[in-house]
């Protein structure tokens, strides 16, 4: 048998709410059993089933609009598909995936399930019967509803073994994963006790314990104490777990199933099926019992079922070995969860394995002498077992009542070297984008602040993992909330302040549509020594693209411009070594950009700018590009020295007369209405300077070396156009501020690079021009300081964008480059998170598990369980179902319980909506159907989405359609489903047919 890797838990069971608190529960010693809460019965009334049990706390509790499940269907689902489905959510968080992902994939659901109790609660009374109950109380929809709400399409089964059923299905689960059918599979079990029916059987049998407590291997034992538990692990191959960076737990490296066929009575165990299941398991493990350091016996504290299983478990273990196998049972802590027994066991196990330290077994100080442990090879834990170094192994036992016998074995997780540099300071320093994500603000308010209470409960240290962590698995539900952190300090302050219900930014908006980005790439004036050495000492996506960058322009600079910029040399300002360097930062930071999943809507470049934004938009290659910016540079350096520029808040016509009256002196930017940039040489630009001063016009000398974009460059624009080019199409739209308009199919040619540099650059048409044509949500200015942003902000032509600059000046690290990422995915984008991650930070990292509300609780709480008097029987009449024409036939159409109940215009919709009376009655039936209240049922909500419709809903709004608005008359379904999007084009379409009608 092929290895399975457990890569993810999660489990409620009696006094431990989540994996660590069961943990705790096991170390301490503890126990979770207790009295038999009201809500499931009296305890009085049954005076022959022992008032205590395991009862898990809030059993009643679920997440209904956290999984689009109407009010009235949470109530009629049986309890236990209501504590798979936070479950399944929960375990898939812990193995390092956002559940969301795996949608639509072949993912398999292993469910074991004992019994039918809320069935039988609630099918009995024929008169209450609906379809909601029926589906709600069906034992394999257990599995099915996962499936369906997570959108997963490889096997669904459930299987009911009696007590083994859980571990039967983490052998199914396995079994499917080796064979292809699935590459994740979700297994485990569930058990609530809702009635003490069970309970009273043990009794008859002679099974029940009087004190409700399951003593395993005890000489007090008296038999079985019955409790809840629910559990799920996730599981995959472990090749794949491995190739995928996963954190692994154990690994299963076998296991078996088996049946005890004729024996001694249907129920009752059989020592010798016992002993080939064990030996099955071991073989199909490749492993002998005498490496096997403990079991985890199925051990229900009874008098025949523990010395029978011993017996077995000694005849395979009882071979001579350096020290005894140890051996407990889990439902000394927890009691008997019947169905979830087997995964309670796995899942103790496998944290065992994990944590490498065997806890003690409850009951040990007063072990059945006659059992023969001892002789039989075998120990009870009386204090913590520590595992020793290497591969340990250990097996799991669970045995059902009707003898279907299973057997896992499992070792520990394969040892994985620790990164190269993930304990360096750099790596503690090093920033990353911490990310919650919830589907409400409520919830995301919550997650919040469960988030910051467990990471201030970790060591301080660095919070890069823990931040790509978050980013694979917190973020797949609307409203987002994301912050760039270096350590956990920061981070705790971060989740604390966003979860404050005064901070407006911890609602966390919800974007209903994907950013549009668009690139701005800075010019000539932006360079400065040292540009951009704090992003590239903590971004290797950055160091990845300039070395790409520097590796081309070497080839016709001669040197390295990388070494430059980051050497802080002065010559960075010479035009032959401040073009490269400016071209190598502009396409470092697209490249960086880009790896993140940030494509560009369209990209504009200021002058040279327009190098890199063409190498962006796919017109030029990379080393085209550097080849002509290194030409570029060259010959302006060779140019005699003189000119320079200064920029003045005007617009050209005021400066028309004053630029007569100085030959040689021209516009070369226009920037903004008010915002243009002449060039000339230095003593005209003074006069002019202080005439505009004297008239009160703020002027700027700017920091360059010539005057660009001015007839002084005719030469090197003649030395360029001698230049070829290989260029192309654009395959971004490109905003040109040589035309002031957008390239679709316009040739970047030498002819237009040759005209770029002495004709003026029309920054403010050509921004109008970007903006008409993409609408972008976000400017991103690509450059080693900020330039364009400023300006855009002046000239207003993207007043509604969001402005951004990863590298926004001398200050800058990798945290700018963080807070343009977690600014992008608050707007609506899905990055490619991993390109913000040095390898070592690419670890798992435990996070806190999802947080869902506590505040609806969906338990009928009308008593289906009776005293044990006989009751006078009372004449049930079934309500029939109404027949409607189908397209494929006629089909029983279940009617909603009742006839269709008036709901008071006060509590349907209000303002200008409430005058609305066909909005009205379409609320009245989403309310009847589904069960809201009526404020929850607006205008705006989806159905599907929003309110959880399915297809027998939709029948059952018809139905309540047509009651509530006769003159409509009937409506097929066909005809509806296209309006169905929201409750408001609903009514709208309704609205339209009363209109045709009365026409």
């Amino acid at each position: 048998m092929g290895d399975i890797a457990v890569v993810g838990i999660d489990c409620a069971f009696p006094g431990a709410a989540g994996v660590q608190a069961y943990w705790d529960l096991l170390m301490r010693g503890g126990d979770g059993i207790g009295p038999v809460p009201a809500q499931r019965w009296e305890a009085r009334d049954f005076p022959a089933v022992s008032g205590s049990g395991g009862f898990i706390d809030d059993a009643d509790v679920f997440d209904s609009d956290f999984f689009s499940v109407t009010p009235r269907e949470a109530a009629a689902m049986d309890p236990h598909h209501r504590l798979l489905l936070p479950c399944a959510w929960r375990a898939l968080e812990d193995s390092g995936r956002a559940p969301g992902d795996l949608a639509g994939t072949e993912t398999g659901v292993f469910i074991g399930v004992m019994g039918g109790e809320w069935g039988r609660l609630t099918m009995s009374d024929l008169a209450r019967v609906t379809p909601l109950l029926g589906a709600g109380s069906s034992a394999g929809m257990a599995a099915n509803r996962i499936s369906y709400h997570f959108n997963f399409t490889g096997p669904s089964l459930a299987v009911d073994t009696a007590c083994s059923s859980s571990l039967v299905a983490v052998h199914l689960a396995a079994g499917s994963l080796l064979t292809g059918e699935c590459d994740t599979a979700l297994a485990g079990g569930v058990n609530i006790v809702l009635s003490p029916s069970l309970g009273m059987v043990y009794g008859q049998l002679g099974l029940a314990a009087s004190d409700g407590r399951c003593k395993p291997f005890s000489a007090d034992a008296d038999g079985i104490g019955r409790s809840d538990g629910v559990g799920l692990v996730v599981l995959r191959r472990l090749d794949d777990a491995l190739a995928d960076g996963q954190r692994i737990y154990a690994v299963l490296r076998g296991s078996a199933v088996n049946q005890d066929g004729r024996s001694n009575g249907v129920i009752a165990p059989n020592r010798w099926s016992q002993q080939r299941v064990l030996n099955s398991a071991y073989r199909r493990a490749g492993v002998t019992p005498d490496r096997v350091a403990f079991v985890e016996a199925h051990g229900t504290g009874t008098v025949l079922g523990d010395a029978i299983e011993c017996a077995a478990l000694g005849a395979v273990h009882g071979i001579p070995r350096e020290t005894p196998c140890a051996v407990g049972s889990v439902k000394g802590n927890l009691g008997h969860t019947e169905g979830a027994a087997g995964i309670a066991g796995l899942i103790k196990t496998v944290l065992a394995l994990h944590h490498r330290i065997v806890p003690a077994s409850l009951y040990a100080d007063r072990e059945n002498p006659q059992l023969r442990l001892g002789e039989r090879g075998m120990r009870l834990l009386k204090s913590p077992m520590r595992l020793p170094r290497g591969e340990s192994l250990a097996g799991v036992s669970s045995f059902g009542m009707g003898g279907t016998n299973a057997h896992a074995v499992l070792g520990s997780a394969p040892r994985i070297p620790v990164a190269a540099g993930a304990r360096t300071g750099a790596a503690r320093d090093a920033v990353g984008v911490f990310t919650v994500s919830g589907d409400t603000p409520e919830a995301l308010r919550r997650n919040l602040a469960a988030q910051a209470d467990a990471v201030a409960r970790r060591p301080r240290g660095g919070a890069a993992a823990l931040c790509r962590s978050s980013n694979r698995i917190k973020t797949g539900l609307p409203y987002r909330f994301a912050a760039p952190v270096r350590d956990t300090d920061e981070l705790v302050a971060e989740l604390r302040r966003a979860a404050a219900p005064q901070d407006a930014a911890g609602s966390g908006g919800r974007p209903w549509g994907r950013p549009v980005v668009a690139f701005l790439f800075t010019g000539q004036g932006s360079e400065y020594p040292g540009m951009t050495a704090g992003l590239h000492r903590d971004s290797p996506a950055y160091r990845r693209h300039l070395a790409e960058a520097d590796e081309a322009l070497a080839a016709h600079l001669g040197t390295s411009v990388r070494e430059l910029i980051l050497s802080g040399d002065e010559r960075v300002h010479r035009p032959e070594f401040a073009q490269p360097a400016l071209f190598a930062v502009g396409y470092a930071l697209a490249g960086t950009l880009t790896s993140l999943g940030i494509t560009p809507a369209a990209v504009l470049g200021h002058s040279l700018g327009e190098y890199a934004a063409a190498v962006t938009a796919g017109a030029l290659s990379l080393d085209e590009a550097a080849r002509l910016v290194v030409r570029r540079g060259a010959l302006m350096g060779e140019l005699p020295a003189g000119g320079g520029m200064i920029s003045a808040a005007t617009g050209p016509e005021e400066l028309a007369e004053l630029l007569a009256g100085e030959p040689g002196t021209v516009v070369a930017a226009l920037n903004g209405p008010a915002d243009t940039v002449l060039s000339g040489p230095l003593e005209a630009l003074e006069r002019i300077g202080r005439e505009l001063t004297d008239r009160g016009v703020r002027v700027k000398r700017l920091p360059v070396s010539h005057a660009f974009h001015s007839p002084l460059m005719a030469p090197a624009a003649a030395g360029l156009r001698a230049e070829p080019v290989r260029c192309g199409p654009p395959t971004v739209p490109v905003a040109s501020t040589r035309h002031g308009r957008m390239l679709r199919h316009d040739l970047m040619d030498a002819g237009y690079w040759a005209d770029q540099i002495e004709e003026p650059v029309l920054m403010d048409t050509a921004l109008g021009a970007l903006v008409a044509d993409v609408a972008p949500t976000h400017l991103i200015e690509i450059g080693p300081r900020g330039t364009l942003l400023q300006i855009a902000a002046r000239g207003g032509r993207a007043a509604a964008a969001e402005f951004l600059h990863p590298a926004p000046g001398t200050e800058a690290t990798g945290k700018e480059l963080a807070a343009t990422v977690a600014a992008l995915y608050r707007g609506g984008l899905d990055p490619l998170w991993e390109e913000l991650y040095a390898p070592e930070h690419r670890v798992v990292e435990a996070l806190s598990p999802y947080v869902f509300s506590s505040a609806q609780r969906h338990w009928d709480r009308q008593a289906f369980v009776h005293s044990a008097q006989p009751a006078t029987a009372q004449p049930v009449t079934a309500q029939p179902a109404t027949a409607r024409t189908h397209p494929a036939g006629p089909v029983a159409v279940p009617p909603v319980a009742g006839p269709p109940v008036a709901v008071p215009p006060a509590a349907g919709p209000s303002g200008a909506d409430a005058d609305d009376p066909v909005l009205l009655a379409v609320v009245q039936a989403v309310t009847e159907v589904g069960g809201y209240p009526p404020e929850r049922v607006v205008r705006e909500a989806r159905f599907y989405e929003d309110l959880g419709f399915d297809s027998v809903m939709i029948m059952q709004l018809k139905n309540q359609v047509e009651a509530r608005l006769p003159r409509v008359g009937e409506v097929s379904v066909q005809q509806m489903l296209p309006a169905l999007r929201s409750v408001g084009s609903l009514a709208a379409f309704l609205d339209d047919m009363l209109l045709a009608r009365s026409a």
